[in-house]
């Protein structure tokens, strides 16, 4: 691992940039921090990992870490936080639940969420790849946040799917709850196969796969 493979791949984009020189070099000294800790994670694993093998790695002092996280969890709330702050935007104006007013629009919808939802989670395949494999290990307190997102995702989603049969282009008779339950497992399903860097030799279609998985849903749930 070099400092260099750690810059080229930030876990997180930046929000507001800030004003001064000097703070401007915490953010990035605070972003690097978070980028070495995650190259950490992902080649030695979250519990093998210390607050001395992030620094060391950055070259910087313990005290120096412990001015922009209370700890290596500290960094994990973080991450997941503008996590969420990302899809939230995602799910905005056009790709809002009520938008579309015909099943037409909610197909051109899915099409927009899906890319964008691929976008977040495999940018930074470290970020899904701790998630989903390591998260849940750490503590029970992030495994209960996690189980949280789980629930807002299907919340989110059933409110898409209520919206479609309010207007009359999804089916009368459609279970939103576990409709919406089976759509988060498909999702979730489509982000493990994308963190899989080959399969025969090849790398997985994720275009293909996203576009089977709309049109999955779209068949399912349509009014006929």
């Amino acid at each position: 691992m070099t400092s260099h493979s750690v810059c080229e791949h930030r876990i997180i984009g930046g929000v507001t940039k800030p004003s001064s020189r000097i703070e401007r070099r915490k953010a990035e000294l605070r972003q690097e921090i978070i980028d070495t800790a995650f190259a950490c994670f992902a080649e030695r694993g979250y519990h093998a990992t210390g607050i001395a093998d992030i620094a060391a790695e950055l070259g910087i002092g313990h005290g120096t870490f412990y001015r922009y996280f209370a700890n290596k969890r500290d960094i994990i709330d973080h991450v997941i936080d503008d996590l969420a702050t990302r899809i939230v935007e995602a799910l905005g104006t056009e790709n809002a639940p009520d938008a579309p007013t015909s099943l037409q629009e909610y197909r051109e919808q899915t099409e927009r969420i899906g890319a964008a939802l691929n976008h977040i989670f495999l940018e930074d395949r470290r970020v899904a790849q701790l998630l989903l494999f390591q998260a849940t290990g750490i503590d029970s307190e992030l495994t209960m946040r996690l189980y949280g997102l789980l629930d807002t995702a299907d919340m989110l989603t059933a409110g898409y799917l209520e919206h479609g049969v309010e207007l009359g282009y999804l089916r009368e008779d459609l279970d939103t709850r576990n409709t919406a339950r089976a759509v988060t497992g498909m999702i979730l399903a489509a982000i493990l196969h994308g963190l899989r860097d080959t399969r025969d030799g090849e790398e997985t279609d994720m275009s293909q796969m996203t576009q089977a998985i709309r049109r999955l849903l779209i068949d399912g749930v349509r009014k006929d």
